[in-house]
């Protein structure tokens, strides 16, 4: 949780800096005031896409909410034990899987999907947006929605698409899922 409390902290640090209150905040993003203030408070995750959103209503890059680990004339391997974490929701761990992501036209990250819940409301809502993505499955089965279609991706396949294409994508087993993603373009990526 400690991640989502310094991001809670910074979203609450930039919106009174430019004197936004929850409402105002909540209006421009379409995320609900009660959500917000318990984000603020590290209560609970958000997905990168909302957050970026929320990075664009506050007039800052996304990469202002995580701290950067680039060192100039520093190692340039992600080792596996100093990989930054992110819970973008119970059921999804992010690991980023480059020191330098601010600067990178890609954005490599590993997944750990733990099961989803039986209720409807938990079924993820297919989206689109602008770039491609890669996705390998490393272990476990990744169940993938493409425009109303399923595929089911077991360890070693790979599936590349457009993101302008309604997807998302689950793990419907009882156990964690794996994958390796790389995404274009890189909401991370600082502006030049």
């Amino acid at each position: 949780m400690t991640k989502n409390i310094d991001i809670g902290t910074k979203i609450k640090k930039y919106r009174k800096d430019k004197k936004y209150t929850l409402k105002m905040l909540s209006e421009q993003t379409g995320l609900s005031i009660g959500f917000l203030s318990q984000l603020e408070r590290g209560m609970t995750t958000i997905a990168i896409d909302s957050l970026a959103n929320v990075a664009k209503v506050l007039g800052i890059e996304l990469s202002d909410f995580f701290e950067s680990d680039t060192r100039a004339g520093s190692d340039p391997v992600t080792h596996g034990y100093d990989m930054p974490m992110t819970q973008i929701t119970p059921e999804i761990i992010q690991y980023t899987l480059s020191k330098n992501v601010e600067q990178s036209e890609l954005f490599p990250r590993l997944f750990y999907l733990l099961p989803f819940g039986e209720e409807p409301e938990s079924e993820p809502e297919p989206y689109k947006h602008e770039g491609e993505e890669f996705i390998y499955v490393l272990e476990g089965i990744l169940t993938l929605e493409l425009e109303g279609k399923h595929y089911t991706l077991y360890p070693g396949d790979s599936i590349h698409f457009s993101s302008a294409v309604r997807h998302n994508w689950k793990n419907q087993t009882s156990k964690i899922t794996k994958i390796l993603m790389v995404n274009t373009p890189n909401p991370m990526k600082t502006a030049e």
